[in-house]
């Protein structure tokens, strides 16, 4: 029981933070309007496969503190709250949606490989600072030092393939034009409604910790 409401706590913050737009966003939205859909599904898929391998040097990395000093992974955790609640406050604050028009030229036309696709989400994701201050404050706060690093990694798994389907969801439904700008045009409230979401559990979780 304790590993299942571990995963949903996890997964209630991760499902707020991937649907905030940003660079991926950005990249999906793409690549579903100049190479169409399948080639969007390849880029989210490789962010995927990106995210695993922040997620793996993330609890790797807190094993080996842990195992040094308890009194540094404690203060991680507070870190961790801290940047909860200043990702929640830098969303509330944001205008809205900064996507622009995308131009599409004669040259963005030509086919592009699957596997091209899949290495551009890879990288786009890889090279992100974002996702790794994200997990680090994520996994140091929510999931308890003690949890086997294989259910940790089964954590990431479901995180991933939730990243998947959303980018998944965004190729299908963003090609439609009229849907792209309502979405987007709900900007400002989307981002104030997240913002606060994440506060708020950033708030719950400091109150959890000077409980504990």
């Amino acid at each position: 029981m304790q590993y299942i409401l571990e995963f949903l706590g996890l997964m209630a913050v991760f499902s707020i933070f991937i649907v905030v737009p940003g660079a991926d966003f950005a990249v999906i939205l793409r690549q579903s309007i100049v190479h169409g859909r399948r080639a969007a599904i390849m880029t989210g898929l490789g962010m995927g496969f990106s995210l695993l391998f922040h997620i793996s040097y993330t609890i790797l990395g807190l094993g080996l503190i842990v195992s040094k000093s308890l009194m540094l992974f404690a203060a991680i955790k507070w870190a961790g709250v801290a940047y909860l609640v200043y990702l929640g406050i830098k969303s509330f604050r944001e205008p809205g949606f900064k996507v622009q028009d995308i131009e599409v030229t004669a040259e963005d036309r030509k086919p592009v490989s699957m596997l091209k696709c899949l290495g551009m989400g890879f990288i786009t994701n890889a090279l992100n600072p974002k996702p790794v201050l994200f997990f680090l404050s994520l996994f140091s706060t929510l999931v308890h030092h003690d949890t086997p690093a294989l259910i940790q990694f089964s954590y990431g798994i479901g995180m991933a393939t939730a990243l998947v389907a959303w980018f998944a969801g965004v190729s299908y439904f963003f090609t439609v034009k009229a849907i792209r700008d309502r979405f987007i045009a709900s900007g400002k409230w989307f981002n104030r409604i997240t913002g606060a979401a994440l506060v708020g559990f950033g708030f719950r979780l400091a109150l959890s910790r000077a409980a504990d």
